[in-house]
């Protein structure tokens, strides 16, 4: 008895995460040449879909255009942060120097900004690098262990020599069957329904 609500949870958790054998991912095709894939995107965006995505071995330039892919926020958030770095710098600096620990050496004041400068700049860095790398994988969604266009048949070439167009299921006009007809048209070479 156990085993079969054991089971029956685990199907609900695949249907609600979208995977299994009756779950459309995208429909993804390839095409040789960077400047086809972004001709191709261009085309496809301008049928109407929304919810593309491109991989390629190298970036493309002009892909993100093509395709719509808005501006990274994660400039903004590492300015924030290494703003907030600059500010416990110059925070703690001044609470050692003038509260907590208040030495007169050498005749210099308890507190300056211009010697505070160094520490200031490092600790800068420090929260902007923390923020870069954190940020990056919280807006990308890493580590992930498995990703659905992986089950493209040519989804390795992507990495080598082929340039894959893709337009996800959940797109609001995506039909598995006039889709992959539109990657046609715009001249994907092979191009699959890939099951998530």
């Amino acid at each position: 008895m156990a085993h079969d609500f054991r089971q029956v949870d685990i199907e609900q958790i695949k249907d609600k995460l979208g995977f299994g054998a009756d779950k459309v991912y995208a429909v993804m095709g390839e095409f040789s040449e960077p400047e086809h894939l972004v001709r191709a995107g261009r085309r496809i965006r301008e049928m109407g879909y929304t919810k593309i995505d491109a991989l390629s071995p190298f970036p493309v330039h002009g892909i993100d255009d093509a395709i719509g892919v808005p501006y990274s926020k994660l400039g903004w958030i590492v300015i924030c942060v290494a703003l907030c770095g600059s500010a416990t710098a110059l925070l703690l600096q001044w609470w050692c120097g003038t509260i907590n620990y208040p030495l007169v050496i050498g005749g210099k004041p308890l507190f300056d900004f211009s010697f505070s400068i160094p520490i200031t700049f490092e600790l800068t860095i420090l929260f902007s690098a923390f923020a870069s790398v954190i940020g990056m994988f919280a807006m990308n969604g890493l580590p992930r262990l498995y990703h659905p266009s992986a089950n493209y048949r040519l989804a390795h070439r992507a990495t080598d020599d082929r340039f894959i167009l893709l337009v996800e299921a959940n797109d609001p006009i995506f039909n598995a069957q006039s889709t992959a007809e539109h990657m046609k048209i715009v001249g994907a070479g092979s191009v699959e329904v890939v099951i998530g």
